[in-house]
Protein backbone atom coordinates (compact mmCIF):
# COMPACT_ATOMS: atom_id res chain seq x y z
CA UNK A 1 0.00 0.00 0.00
CA UNK A 2 1.33 3.67 -0.74
CA UNK A 3 0.68 6.27 1.74
CA UNK A 4 1.36 9.80 2.20
CA UNK A 5 2.41 11.05 5.20
CA UNK A 6 2.87 14.60 5.10
CA UNK A 7 4.45 17.01 8.00
CA UNK A 8 6.96 13.86 7.82
CA UNK A 9 10.24 15.60 9.02
CA UNK A 10 8.33 16.92 12.12
CA UNK A 11 7.97 15.97 16.03
CA UNK A 12 5.64 12.71 15.45
CA UNK A 13 6.53 12.54 11.43
CA UNK A 14 9.35 10.78 11.73
CA UNK A 15 8.43 7.98 13.96
CA UNK A 16 4.91 7.86 11.64
CA UNK A 17 7.45 7.43 8.61
CA UNK A 18 9.57 4.62 10.06
CA UNK A 19 6.31 3.03 11.61
CA UNK A 20 4.87 2.73 8.62
CA UNK A 21 7.98 1.07 6.66
CA UNK A 22 7.86 -1.32 9.63
CA UNK A 23 5.03 -2.80 8.34
CA UNK A 24 5.95 -2.53 4.48
CA UNK A 25 4.30 -0.40 2.64
CA UNK A 26 5.55 2.41 0.53
CA UNK A 27 6.07 5.69 1.98
CA UNK A 28 5.53 8.83 0.06
CA UNK A 29 7.11 11.58 2.50
CA UNK A 30 6.70 15.26 2.29
CA UNK A 31 6.83 18.82 4.29
CA UNK A 32 8.22 21.65 3.41
CA UNK A 33 11.66 21.70 4.60
CA UNK A 34 13.91 18.34 3.71
CA UNK A 35 16.56 19.45 6.28
CA UNK A 36 17.71 16.45 8.56
CA UNK A 37 15.91 14.24 6.27
CA UNK A 38 19.21 11.82 6.13
CA UNK A 39 19.35 11.67 9.75
CA UNK A 40 15.70 11.14 10.28
CA UNK A 41 14.60 8.57 7.88
CA UNK A 42 16.21 5.19 7.15
CA UNK A 43 17.42 4.24 3.24
CA UNK A 44 14.74 2.30 2.17
CA UNK A 45 13.31 1.26 -1.49
CA UNK A 46 9.86 1.74 -0.32
CA UNK A 47 10.46 5.88 0.83
CA UNK A 48 10.26 8.60 -1.47
CA UNK A 49 10.62 12.10 0.04
CA UNK A 50 8.76 15.23 -2.08
CA UNK A 51 9.36 18.61 -0.70
CA UNK A 52 6.47 20.65 -0.60
CA UNK A 53 5.20 23.42 1.60
CA UNK A 54 1.05 23.37 0.95
CA UNK A 55 1.03 27.15 1.32
CA UNK A 56 2.26 26.48 -2.24
CA UNK A 57 -0.98 25.39 -3.75
CA UNK A 58 -0.94 22.81 -6.65
CA UNK A 59 -3.79 22.23 -9.09
CA UNK A 60 -3.83 18.44 -8.70
CA UNK A 61 -2.29 17.70 -5.46
CA UNK A 62 -3.33 14.16 -6.09
CA UNK A 63 -1.52 13.48 -8.77
CA UNK A 64 1.54 15.67 -7.52
CA UNK A 65 2.04 12.74 -4.88
CA UNK A 66 1.83 10.11 -7.16
CA UNK A 67 -1.63 8.84 -6.22
CA UNK A 68 -1.47 7.69 -2.82
CA UNK A 69 -3.97 4.90 -1.58
CA UNK A 70 -4.13 6.41 1.84
CA UNK A 71 -3.04 9.95 3.65
CA UNK A 72 -1.76 10.32 7.16
CA UNK A 73 -1.82 14.34 7.50
CA UNK A 74 0.04 15.42 10.16
CA UNK A 75 1.07 18.81 8.70
CA UNK A 76 0.33 22.18 10.75
CA UNK A 77 2.68 25.03 11.01
CA UNK A 78 3.48 27.18 13.85
CA UNK A 79 3.24 25.46 17.04
CA UNK A 80 3.46 25.01 20.19
CA UNK A 81 2.02 28.93 19.74
CA UNK A 82 -1.36 28.26 20.42
CA UNK A 83 -2.66 31.34 19.89
CA UNK A 84 -1.93 33.46 17.27
CA UNK A 85 -4.21 34.34 14.66
CA UNK A 86 -2.32 32.38 11.34
CA UNK A 87 -3.90 29.38 12.78
CA UNK A 88 -6.99 30.29 11.44
CA UNK A 89 -5.93 32.98 8.66
CA UNK A 90 -3.42 30.43 7.09
CA UNK A 91 -3.30 27.14 8.23
CA UNK A 92 -6.71 26.18 8.43
CA UNK A 93 -7.47 27.54 4.38
CA UNK A 94 -4.12 26.01 3.82
CA UNK A 95 -5.14 22.48 4.82
CA UNK A 96 -9.19 22.68 3.93
CA UNK A 97 -7.98 23.10 0.66
CA UNK A 98 -5.44 20.20 0.40
CA UNK A 99 -8.23 17.70 1.68
CA UNK A 100 -10.42 18.81 -0.54
CA UNK A 101 -7.97 18.91 -3.62
CA UNK A 102 -6.96 15.66 -2.66
CA UNK A 103 -10.54 14.02 -2.34
CA UNK A 104 -12.07 15.44 -5.03
CA UNK A 105 -9.35 14.04 -6.92
CA UNK A 106 -9.68 10.82 -6.09
CA UNK A 107 -8.34 9.87 -2.61
CA UNK A 108 -10.37 7.39 -0.71
CA UNK A 109 -8.87 7.43 3.17
CA UNK A 110 -7.62 9.30 4.96
CA UNK A 111 -6.61 10.43 8.49
CA UNK A 112 -5.94 13.64 9.97
CA UNK A 113 -4.42 14.73 13.48
CA UNK A 114 -6.45 16.75 15.85
CA UNK A 115 -5.56 17.96 19.12
CA UNK A 116 -7.42 17.20 22.76
CA UNK A 117 -7.16 21.65 22.91
CA UNK A 118 -10.64 20.98 20.77
CA UNK A 119 -12.25 20.15 23.86
CA UNK A 120 -11.27 23.32 25.43
CA UNK A 121 -11.68 23.47 29.22
CA UNK A 122 -13.51 20.36 29.70
CA UNK A 123 -12.16 18.45 32.47
CA UNK A 124 -11.93 14.68 33.74
CA UNK A 125 -12.31 11.79 31.21
CA UNK A 126 -12.88 13.03 28.20
CA UNK A 127 -14.99 11.09 25.49
CA UNK A 128 -15.16 11.78 20.97
CA UNK A 129 -18.95 12.24 21.72
CA UNK A 130 -18.72 15.22 24.09
CA UNK A 131 -19.09 18.97 22.74
CA UNK A 132 -15.97 20.90 21.80
CA UNK A 133 -15.66 24.34 23.27
CA UNK A 134 -12.21 25.10 22.22
CA UNK A 135 -10.67 28.33 24.18
CA UNK A 136 -7.18 28.74 21.92
CA UNK A 137 -7.18 30.09 18.34
CA UNK A 138 -5.18 26.65 17.61
CA UNK A 139 -8.20 24.38 18.87
CA UNK A 140 -10.34 26.49 17.35
CA UNK A 141 -8.72 26.25 14.20
CA UNK A 142 -9.03 22.51 14.01
CA UNK A 143 -12.28 21.95 15.43
CA UNK A 144 -13.10 23.89 12.47
CA UNK A 145 -11.07 22.22 9.90
CA UNK A 146 -12.88 19.12 11.17
CA UNK A 147 -16.18 20.28 10.83
CA UNK A 148 -15.45 21.77 7.17
CA UNK A 149 -13.93 18.35 6.31
CA UNK A 150 -16.74 16.18 7.75
CA UNK A 151 -18.92 18.42 5.21
CA UNK A 152 -16.96 17.54 2.50
CA UNK A 153 -17.13 13.69 3.15
CA UNK A 154 -21.06 14.07 2.76
CA UNK A 155 -19.85 15.30 -1.30
CA UNK A 156 -17.41 12.93 -1.84
CA UNK A 157 -18.04 9.34 0.43
CA UNK A 158 -14.35 9.49 1.65
CA UNK A 159 -13.13 7.46 4.90
CA UNK A 160 -11.76 9.64 7.54
CA UNK A 161 -10.33 9.21 10.84
CA UNK A 162 -9.71 12.52 12.78
CA UNK A 163 -7.50 11.92 15.68
CA UNK A 164 -7.20 13.88 18.78
CA UNK A 165 -3.75 13.85 20.41
CA UNK A 166 -3.09 13.95 24.08
CA UNK A 167 0.40 14.83 24.92
CA UNK A 168 2.91 12.45 23.08
CA UNK A 169 6.76 13.18 24.39
CA UNK A 170 10.25 11.91 23.13
CA UNK A 171 13.14 12.62 21.04
CA UNK A 172 12.53 15.27 18.21
CA UNK A 173 10.23 17.43 20.48
CA UNK A 174 10.70 20.80 20.67
CA UNK A 175 12.93 22.42 22.77
CA UNK A 176 10.53 24.22 25.28
CA UNK A 177 9.12 20.93 25.63
CA UNK A 178 8.70 19.55 29.16
CA UNK A 179 10.35 16.45 28.29
CA UNK A 180 13.21 18.37 26.38
CA UNK A 181 13.58 20.82 29.51
CA UNK A 182 13.90 16.97 31.41
CA UNK A 183 16.13 15.71 29.23
CA UNK A 184 18.58 18.92 29.53
CA UNK A 185 18.38 19.15 33.08
CA UNK A 186 19.84 15.38 33.31
CA UNK A 187 22.53 16.12 30.61
CA UNK A 188 23.74 19.41 32.27
CA UNK A 189 23.60 17.51 35.85
CA UNK A 190 20.82 20.58 36.87
CA UNK A 191 20.56 20.35 40.62
CA UNK A 192 16.91 22.14 40.16
CA UNK A 193 14.08 22.13 37.57
CA UNK A 194 12.11 24.96 37.51
CA UNK A 195 8.26 23.96 36.49
CA UNK A 196 4.86 24.73 37.35
CA UNK A 197 2.98 23.52 40.86
CA UNK A 198 2.59 19.85 38.88
CA UNK A 199 -0.68 19.46 40.03
CA UNK A 200 -2.16 19.08 36.48
CA UNK A 201 -3.30 15.87 35.56
CA UNK A 202 -2.45 14.72 31.75
CA UNK A 203 -2.47 12.11 29.44
CA UNK A 204 0.89 11.13 28.03
CA UNK A 205 1.83 8.66 25.54
CA UNK A 206 5.26 8.01 24.01
CA UNK A 207 6.21 9.53 20.70
CA UNK A 208 6.94 5.60 19.37
CA UNK A 209 3.99 4.73 20.88
CA UNK A 210 1.59 7.59 19.86
CA UNK A 211 2.94 7.11 16.04
CA UNK A 212 2.12 3.10 16.17
CA UNK A 213 -1.38 4.12 17.11
CA UNK A 214 -1.91 6.77 14.15
CA UNK A 215 -0.68 4.07 12.02
CA UNK A 216 -3.02 1.28 13.26
CA UNK A 217 -5.69 3.25 12.90
CA UNK A 218 -4.94 4.98 9.11
CA UNK A 219 -4.53 1.46 8.61
CA UNK A 220 -7.64 -0.04 9.83
CA UNK A 221 -11.35 0.73 8.79
CA UNK A 222 -13.44 -0.30 11.25
CA UNK A 223 -13.75 2.38 13.11
CA UNK A 224 -13.90 6.28 12.04
CA UNK A 225 -14.78 9.37 13.07
CA UNK A 226 -13.43 10.88 15.83
CA UNK A 227 -10.81 8.96 17.72
CA UNK A 228 -8.83 9.99 20.91
CA UNK A 229 -5.57 9.06 20.36
CA UNK A 230 -3.67 8.81 23.98
CA UNK A 231 -3.32 6.34 27.24
CA UNK A 232 -6.12 6.46 28.79
CA UNK A 233 -3.97 7.07 31.52
CA UNK A 234 -3.86 9.76 33.48
CA UNK A 235 -0.57 10.94 35.76
CA UNK A 236 0.41 14.37 37.44
CA UNK A 237 2.59 16.82 36.27
CA UNK A 238 4.45 16.25 39.15
CA UNK A 239 4.43 12.35 39.18
CA UNK A 240 5.82 12.56 35.23
CA UNK A 241 8.41 14.67 36.10
CA UNK A 242 10.00 12.46 39.06
CA UNK A 243 9.39 9.45 37.24
CA UNK A 244 11.84 10.78 34.76
CA UNK A 245 14.02 11.32 36.70
CA UNK A 246 13.99 8.57 38.81
CA UNK A 247 14.49 6.75 35.80
CA UNK A 248 17.48 8.65 34.86
CA UNK A 249 18.83 8.31 38.27
CA UNK A 250 19.33 11.97 38.10
CA UNK A 251 18.56 13.02 41.99
CA UNK A 252 17.59 16.77 41.26
CA UNK A 253 15.20 19.61 43.65
CA UNK A 254 11.84 20.49 42.00
CA UNK A 255 11.03 24.27 42.13
CA UNK A 256 7.67 23.58 42.44
CA UNK A 257 5.28 26.79 41.37
CA UNK A 258 8.19 28.63 39.52
CA UNK A 259 5.30 28.85 36.66
CA UNK A 260 2.20 29.27 36.98
CA UNK A 261 -0.39 27.33 35.31
CA UNK A 262 -1.53 27.76 31.64
CA UNK A 263 -4.67 29.65 31.37
CA UNK A 264 -5.98 27.30 28.50
CA UNK A 265 -5.41 24.52 30.04
CA UNK A 266 -7.80 22.90 32.19
CA UNK A 267 -6.30 21.26 35.61
CA UNK A 268 -7.25 17.74 35.28
CA UNK A 269 -8.03 16.05 31.77
CA UNK A 270 -7.13 12.70 29.89
CA UNK A 271 -8.49 10.69 27.17
CA UNK A 272 -11.37 8.06 26.68
CA UNK A 273 -9.55 5.11 25.10
CA UNK A 274 -13.08 3.14 24.49
CA UNK A 275 -12.93 3.73 20.26
CA UNK A 276 -9.18 3.88 20.49
CA UNK A 277 -9.30 -0.06 21.67
CA UNK A 278 -12.27 -0.77 19.10
CA UNK A 279 -10.30 0.32 16.36
CA UNK A 280 -6.96 -1.29 16.90
CA UNK A 281 -7.17 -3.99 20.20
CA UNK A 282 -5.69 -3.63 23.37
CA UNK A 283 -3.38 -0.86 23.82
CA UNK A 284 0.03 -1.59 24.96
Amino acid sequence: MKILVTGATGFLGSHVVKNILVHGHTVIATSRNRENTEELFPQSKNLKYIQKDLNDKEENYYMFFECPERVIHLSWQGLPRYNELFHIEQNLSANYYFIKNMVGHGLANITITGTCFEYGLLEGCLAENMDTRPVTIYGLAKDTLRKFVETLQKKYGFSLKWLRLFYPFGEGQGSKSLYSQMKDAVFSKQKEFDMSAGEQIRDYLPAEKMAEYIVKTALQDTIGGVINCCSGKPISVRNFVENYFKEHNHPIKLNLGYYPYLDYEPLAFWGDTEKLTTAIGTLE
